[in-house]
């Protein structure tokens, strides 16, 4: 599998880890007060993207939210919760400092990356709080080859484990997701929820994968679209993500599970008609297979972002199993209220940032490439 499909799921089962839904922790497990409303969940991290629909989510519930991060990213959101300072890597600054002594319900971890930071701030936080859940990603799977993959499917591994570095095209982010997930599974065994979702998408996505396709229909004109218009492609709304973690911890619920969506066979034609909807404009689509595109250095892993060919090594990119997940809860809204907020989100930006997207084909090489298509 080409490693820079890592590069583009870094914001999408260790050995160690459990395959099977575990249900609600025992009884024995009893450092959770209350029942399923007014937790005291720490964040990690929380502020960027994925954490405030975190946040979020658990506020609206009625939970209590404890932020840990270095408070660089957006250090105003949130007046409203306990705040600790520190890093991830305990060999910097204060490292965990502020978390020792501290007791909780949950802990979220949306940033670890690297074994040997998880395992840190799990191993401490372990002995005081009754669940651990950790957002992982597909990318943790060796291969995706494969439609309707489920959880059990063998992880990626690395060479050298004691890596700390993404490696070109990240191609060791997802053998580190994978001991990221046993590392926070060791520390915390049985209590411990590993997330592994694809792309997320949505409004605040700093990436502009998903956004690049609603801001380009709303352009109008002639829009090259890629693959066949029944090509699959899944999706998760950062604030479904968000929601779905929350209750896992009102539930109890340990295991791994696929955070992918929609719960039903979502199509590249639909998600692009959508789009045309949500934009009001009157673009033109004209689907260019997958074997031009891959001609001319678009294979779905370059500039055209999220979109896969259904085939050889990405044949099971976009259609790994939820089953479990859908089980133990995940609800997804309709791909139309994401499409709408995210372009509703994106037209809120300054100019200069509208202007520059970040992924996505340019005009010219779009238009580039329709011409030689119709040649």
């Amino acid at each position: 599998m080409r490693s820079d499909r890592r590069s583009f799921l870094k914001l999408g089962a260790a050995a160690g880890v459990a395959a099977a839904v575990r249900g609600p922790l025992p009884a024995a497990e009893a450092l959770v007060r209350g029942g399923a409303a007014g937790k005291s969940i720490l964040v990690l991290g929380g502020t960027n993207f994925l954490g405030p629909a975190v946040v979020e989510s658990a506020l609206a519930r009625g939970h209590r939210v404890t932020l840990f991060n270095r408070g660089r990213t957006n250090p105003e959101l949130f007046p409203q919760v306990e705040k600790l300072r520190g890093d991830r890597d305990p060999k910097k600054g204060d490292g965990l400092a502020a978390l020792e002594g501290r007791k909780f319900d949950a802990v979220i971890d949306d940033c670890g990356y690297y074994p040997r930071m998880v395992r840190a701030s799990a191993e401490l936080l372990g002995p005081n709080v009754a669940h651990y859940v950790f957002v992982s990603s597909i990318s943790a799977y060796a291969k995706l080859d494969v439609p309707d993959s489920d959880e059990t499917a063998p992880v990626a591994k690395l060479a050298d484990e004691t890596v700390e570095t993404m490696g070109e095209g990240y191609a060791n982010y997802g053998g580190l997701k994978a001991l990221c997930e046993k590392a926070a599974e060791t520390a915390c065994p049985g209590r411990t929820a590993v997330v592994r979702p694809g792309y997320i998408v949505g409004p605040n996505d700093p990436t502009d994968r998903f956004t690049y396709f609603p801001v380009r229909a709303s352009k109008g004109g002639e829009m090259l679209a890629p693959g066949a218009p029944s090509d699959p492609i899944q999706v998760i709304d950062a604030r479904d993500l968000g929601a779905f973690m929350v209750t896992l911890v009102e539930k109890g619920t340990a295991g791994v599970f696929n955070a992918v969506g929609p719960d039903r066979k979502l199509s590249m034609g639909e998600v692009l008609d959508s789009c045309k909807r949500a934009a009001r404009s009157g673009v033109r689509f004209t689907w260019v297979p997958a074997d031009f595109l891959k001609k001319e250095g678009e294979s779905g892993e370059g500039t055209i972002p999220i979109w896969a060919p259904p085939e050889g090594e990405t044949a099971g990119v976009h259609s790994c199993g939820n089953a479990r997940a859908v089980k133990a809860g995940l609800r997804f809204r309709p791909i139309d209220d994401t499409v709408r907020d995210t372009l509703a989100w994106f037209e809120t930006l300054p100019p200069e940032r509208r202007a520059n997207l970040k992924a996505g084909l340019s005009l010219e090489r779009e238009k580039e490439i329709l011409a030689k298509f119709r040649s």
